[in-house]
């Protein structure tokens, strides 16, 4: 293999590093926010209607724009301004938080208001995070893109330890148009920074062109994922992943409380444990940076990670620590494979089509989740929810193992690029 990644030439020294740091701590805190006020959302839900259906129409109504929406926004995220949509993005979903917060002050909230709110902030993502992951490679450089996404992945589990009980102190402590406030608050934080540091935008290719219409640059960034042969399997592994990984993790109470007698308690340390794996993997990519490997890397963490979702499917009910240990485990390997595998996409990806590109990969692999979701219920309730772990684990093995043993993927950083037409 090379001794570098493939990266591209426009990217950024080290020292240029600091506006991007600007911009990633105003988004952090706006992250918090978000978390602290979907976890008071579903609270509320929960206890006003006590229906998991509504929780269900709440699950669809925010997955949805990341299906439908999120393509179409990527591809304007490659013909816009990258900073206007990080801004217009943030600041929308704060004056749709502002006018939900004016609801429950009056006492007038419906149900229907809350799934608006949810479809807004949805939105939202679907805008901001292809604009912010094709905006960090051209303002960090490509050897520190694996340390950036073990950043951003500890910062995720962070937010997984930290904001359940923020969230239920908020939620026992202030109203609820106070809880939105504090959103209101971050997304400010975040928006500040951007009218002050400038968001580099790639010029555009002969190749990419200067299509009449969002549909033709959508075409193009299609034909682009699909005449990429690396890039297209490496799409269909997080579809399979998807399938059956979101399916998973939502068994987990399930799992711990029916079909392993748990208590409470044993599944708020088995929740936790996930979070904790996530921290710990997250510092290890940052302080490491990944090799120059970093596609075999990445599909070597994902194999052990499959190893241990399928050992808690196995796992005994007495053996609890074991259980912890394993799910811990796969929240530390799954989180190196997802940032250096970020890393690989922003690396090879011109930076002219990353938000189409990126857009359609995410679409794609959620396209699945609620199909995994359909189907894990009936199966779980009929051979239990370990038996999905089990089959989530073997699946992602075999996926990855045969993903290392396939030149085009593990080697795909060496490979050249398709053309842009």
């Amino acid at each position: 293999m090379t001794e570098e990644p493939v990266g591209d030439p426009r990217a950024p020294t080290l020292p240029a590093m600091r506006p991007f740091f600007i911009v990633w701590t105003g988004q952090a805190f706006s992250l918090l926010g978000s978390q602290l006020v979907q976890f008071a959302i579903v609270w509320w839900l929960t206890a006003t209607s006590g229906s998991a259906t509504v929780l269900a129409r709440a699950t669809m109504v925010a997955l949805l724009p990341q299906i439908l929406i999120a393509p179409f926004a990527g591809t304007l995220v490659d013909r816009w301004s990258r900073r206007t949509i990080l801004i217009v993005a943030d600041g929308l979903v704060a004056l749709a938080t502002l006018l939900l917060a004016a609801l429950y002050g009056a006492g007038a909230v419906q149900v229907w208001h809350v799934y608006a709110l949810l479809f807004v902030r949805a939105t939202g993502a679907a805008f901001h995070w292809p604009a912010m992951q094709a905006s960090t490679t051209l303002m960090v450089p490509n050897a520190q893109l694996a340390r950036v996404a073990g950043l951003n992945q500890t910062l995720l589990g962070l937010a997984g330890i930290v904001i359940p009980p923020l969230g239920s102190l908020a939620v026992a402590t202030l109203p609820m148009q106070g809880i939105l406030a504090i959103d209101v608050v971050t997304a400010l934080i975040a928006i500040v920074p951007l009218f002050f540091v400038a968001i580099p935008q790639p010029p555009r290719s002969e190749g990419a062109g200067r299509s009449a219409t969002v549909l033709a640059d959508l075409r193009q960034g299609l034909r682009y994922l699909l005449a990429w042969r690396g890039l297209l399997l490496l799409t269909i592994m997080a579809v399979g992943i998807n399938l059956l990984g979101r399916a998973a993790g939502s068994l987990g109470p399930i799992l711990v409380m029916r079909d392993l007698g748990g208590s409470a308690a044993q599944l708020g340390v088995f929740l936790s444990a996930s979070g904790i794996g996530s921290v710990l993997g997250g510092v290890a990519l940052g302080v490491w940076g990944g090799s120059r490997h970093r596609a075999f890397v990445a599909l070597l963490a994902l194999a052990v990670d499959g190893v241990a979702i399928a050992a808690v499917g196995l796992s005994p009910a007495g053996a609890f620590p074991l259980l912890v240990a394993l799910v811990l485990a796969s929240g530390l390997t799954e989180t190196i494979a997802i940032g250096l595998l970020g890393a690989v996409g922003q690396s090879i990806v011109p930076p002219e089509i990353q938000g189409r590109v990126f857009a359609l990969h995410a679409s794609l692999a959620n396209l699945a989740a609620p199909v995994g979701l359909a189907v894990a219920g009936p199966v779980a309730d009929a051979r239990g929810a370990q038996f999905w772990w089990l089959l989530t684990g073997v699946a992602i093995l075999a996926i990855s193992v045969t993903a290392l043993l396939t030149p085009a993927v593990v080697r795909i950083e060496e490979r050249p690029r398709p053309a842009l037409t």
